[in-house]
């Protein structure tokens, strides 16, 4: 009897042993599949980054060309012009009011109103009557 238990043991085991790799192989399985989805989604992180370096690149870029426009003597001098209104010998000086005035003092465009020919029975009616 006991060599009879013992192979229904030893095949019961096989099938657990079965079981056991099956199971290990699903959960591998999940387990890439998981991490493949975490890739894509931190090389789209990555991308959106480079993309975010890329704007601050061209940011700074354009900040340091008006940096250096405005440590010229021209900029200074066309500020200290604008803002205090100093001029040159032989310039004068031309003061506009501001937009809304401007806007009230100019002509008016003409209004055009759309309308539509007359129908044809109405022509009819006004040659006749």
């Amino acid at each position: 009897m006991k060599h009879k238990f013992s192979i229904n043991f030893a095949g019961g085991f096989g099938k657990l042993k079965g079981y056991l790799m099956l199971a290990i192989a699903i959960l591998l399985t999940l387990s890439i599949v998981s991490n493949i989805g975490k890739i894509i989604q931190i090389r789209g992180e990555v991308a959106r980054e480079r993309a975010k370096i890329e704007k601050q690149k061209k940011e700074n870029e354009e900040l340091a060309r008006t940096v250096a426009d405005t440590q010229g003597p021209s900029f200074v001098e066309k500020e200290v012009r604008d803002k205090l209104g100093l001029v040159k010998k032989g310039e004068t000086i031309v003061v506009l009011p501001d937009v809304e005035t401007l806007r009230s003092l100019a002509p008016k465009p003409p209004v055009e109103e759309d309308a539509l020919p007359d129908p044809n029975w109405r022509k009819w009616l006004k040659l006749f009557l």
